[in-house]
């Protein structure tokens, strides 16, 4: 995905669904009716699915790693997300 293509998501303070999907295929952010679906190749232990999440959306987003928080889902496929 090009940088900031979901730019028109960036609202400061607001939360972002994202459903995700580990150990796929490819790296990829694509936009739902539910919200955003990202998939990474990462498996899932020790926070580095999360991790390589924060990365692609902020990519996605065209914001700085550091404005995104995880703020439910750490362990789940369904997380939510600000924008700080």
């Amino acid at each position: 995905m090009k940088k900031a293509a979901l730019a028109h998501l960036v609202i400061p303070g607001a939360e972002i669904a994202v459903r995700v999907t580990p150990r796929a295929a490819r790296n990829a952010v694509t936009e739902g009716e539910t919200g955003l679906k990202v998939s990474v190749t990462t498996v899932p232990e020790d926070g580095k699915a999360n991790a390589a999440v924060v990365k692609l959306l902020a990519h996605a987003l065209g914001v700085p790693k550091s404005s995104l928080t995880l703020t439910r889902g750490a362990t789940s496929r369904d997380k939510t997300f600000r924008l700080d």
